[in-house]
């Protein structure tokens, strides 16, 4: 018999971390709203009765009392955003309010969204917002985290309302992508091109890219550039690497066409990113 447990829930619980299993591995459900964003990393989510592929830049919306299990068939380490709230948080605040649902995304199902270049820097500033809020405990941090939850709940909408959300593909197209997705988090320091994975994978390079777009969301070469920049942005934060030296590290030919992608997925050059960053240990 399956048995699935229930988790009682904060009503508002958020924290980042970097790890490679779950504390919770039972399929389970919240009296909340759940709302995960993986940094790095490739995952699956079981969600009633549908598997979910997951990778970095992707937010994944799961309903109140939807049963779900997370799924890391590789072990390997993601770093991901955990966001939990129940409605009664967010709806008080908004007591008449007609214009707009804070749960609208959730009123249809569990779904994934996928942000692209400067709309992960963008989500990603508002979870670390949250995080130093929730930090500093003070009168106004209550009121203040709940207005940074709408800002997040109101750019959900508007990006679900674009029609930019993910189709599930089917188990067998899963099962590829997933590898090759597997591949590029190991290999990104790499060249990757459609032409060689095509080939390393047995694929004909239009299967792969279509396929890859329809199951993360990502055009092939946005992935790679994406994970590269990722790491880079790491590299930037805990090393005293040059600019020059990551960009070689994490795969990109020249510094010139890594601060282009940088900038376009962060919202800011590398250099800029690190000086912000350290200003932010120092405080």
């Amino acid at each position: 018999m399956l048995t699935i447990h229930f988790y009682q829930s904060d009503p508002f619980y958020i924290s980042r971390e970097s790890k490679s299993s779950t504390s919770i591995p039972v399929l389970h459900y919240h009296d909340a709203y759940e709302i995960l964003y993986l940094i790095s990393g490739e995952l699956y989510y079981y969600i009633e009765n549908q598997s979910y592929q997951i990778v970095s830049g992707s937010l994944l919306l799961i309903r109140m009392s939807d049963a779900h299990k997370l799924l890391n068939p590789n072990g390997a380490i993601f770093e991901r955003v955990t966001l939990l709230f129940q409605e009664e948080y967010i709806c008080e605040l908004l007591a008449g309010e007609s214009d707009f649902d804070p749960l609208i995304s959730f009123r249809y199902g569990s779904s994934v969204v996928r942000l692209r270049g400067s709309e992960q820097g963008f989500v990603e500033a508002i979870f670390d917002k949250m995080i130093v809020e929730q930090a500093t405990k003070l009168p106004e941090t209550n009121l203040y985290l709940k207005i940074i939850l709408i800002e997040l709940l109101i750019f959900i909408q508007r990006k679900r309302s674009s029609g930019q959300h993910a189709q599930l593909s089917t188990d067998k197209v899963h099962q590829q992508i997933s590898r090759v997705v597997h591949y590029i988090n190991h290999h990104f320091d790499q060249r990757l091109t459609l032409e060689d994975i095509s080939n390393r994978f047995y694929l004909s390079t239009s299967h792969l890219s279509r396929s890859f777009k329809e199951s993360t969301g990502f055009t092939f070469i946005e992935y790679v550039n994406n994970v590269r920049v990722k790491r880079a942005c790491y590299l930037l934060k805990e090393s005293k690497l040059s600019v020059t030296e990551i960009a070689e590290r994490v795969g990109f030919e020249s510094s010139t066409h890594f601060g282009r992608r940088f900038k376009s997925i962060v919202g800011h050059a590398p250099l800029k990113f690190r000086q912000a960053n350290e200003g932010m240990n120092r405080s």
